[in-house]
């Protein structure tokens, strides 16, 4: 059984890359280079310098998911360290995917060398996932609501009335939080943690931080698509939500062939050419870059650990 757990989301995750890859395949193949390094090409300077600010407010957003988290277990860290903490967190899972590296042998790292106990970061990844999780949940509930007909883009057999049920359901989910920490819902014990309701003030710049990380995300491929065919930022966005959703589900490693299957099946209207060219711009802006630089400051830092250690200085 313990084997099986091993090899079961790696080949869930096979699976999804393998799946997607062939219908795009098929969706695509007629599809030239040329095609799609004219799109590239057709992107204006200032989708570009767009896109680059909205990387920087989304990881800006990420670093503030652990700020919060900190906050929460009462420890104070400096700025400077929680940012370039949680950047190389989120550029290596983002890449290498949650089933595999989900982040929290970074924070641990990281973290420890600050006075943190191993289940004191446990509650932080904890809290950093439910706050992703929760800007997520915000995020869809108010495009379901306001932009119900966005299901058709999925599913043209359920009826508008169903997304906007859900959307209302969901947004009460995250009402229901809101109301556990305003009147302070028992604690959730387990066998390695214990999780309390933020405090209220936590619990509202949770719903503000979240959902400007996702934002900032979803602007990045919006801001380098063309005007033509685009149904504007608040259906992107919503695309956005349930392709970054079903790559995270997949494990697939950085959504890939995940995110692109989506976004073109949720973009009927668009040339596929221009629709992948700004999902490189997004993997270039949000995962490449990002990862390289993470890689960086990871050697960066065991290097100081390294000579840190007693013996191990330099002459």
């Amino acid at each position: 059984m313990k084997r099986l757990k091993k090899f079961f989301w790696p080949l869930v995750s096979t699976a999804a890359i393998i799946l997607s890859i062939y219908i795009l395949y098929k969706d695509l193949r007629g599809l030239s280079l040329d095609e799609f390094m004219a799109s590239i090409n057709a992107i204006p300077l200032s989708g570009w310098i767009l896109a680059c600010l909205a990387t920087l407010v989304a990881y800006a957003a990420l670093a503030a998911y652990d700020h919060l988290a900190l906050e929460h277990i009462g420890h104070r860290i400096s700025l400077w360290f929680i940012t370039i903490t949680s950047f190389t967190t989120y550029a290596l899972s983002h890449n290498i995917g949650a089933s595999v590296f989900s982040g929290a042998l970074v924070r641990y790292r990281a973290y420890t060398s600050k006075g943190l106990t191993g289940s004191e970061v446990g509650v932080l990844v904890a809290f950093c996932s439910f706050t992703f999780a929760l800007g997520t949940f915000v995020l869809f509930g108010l495009v379901l609501v306001l932009e119900p007909a966005i299901i058709e883009r999925f599913a043209d057999f359920l009826p508008i009335e169903a997304a906007l049920s859900t959307g209302w359901l969901i947004l009460a989910l995250v009402a229901l939080y809101v109301v556990g920490s305003l009147v302070g819902f028992r604690p959730v014990h387990t066998r390695w943690l214990r999780l309390e309701y933020p405090k209220p003030s936590l619990v509202f710049r949770q719903l503000v931080i979240a959902p400007i990380e996702l934002i900032g995300a979803a602007a990045i491929i919006y801001f380098v698509l063309p005007a033509e065919g685009n149904p504007g930022f608040f259906i992107v966005l919503g695309i956005f939500l349930a392709s970054f959703s079903v790559a995270l589900l997949s494990h697939a490693p950085g959504g890939i062939g995940v995110l692109e299957l989506v976004f073109i099946a949720g973009l009927p209207d668009m040339d596929p050419a221009t629709v992948l060219a700004a999902l490189a711009v997004f993997r270039l802006f949000y995962l490449i870059i990002p990862f390289i630089m993470a890689l960086v400051i990871i050697l960066i830092f065991e290097r100081q650990r390294f000579l840190a250690r007693p013996g191990n200085g330099e002459d």
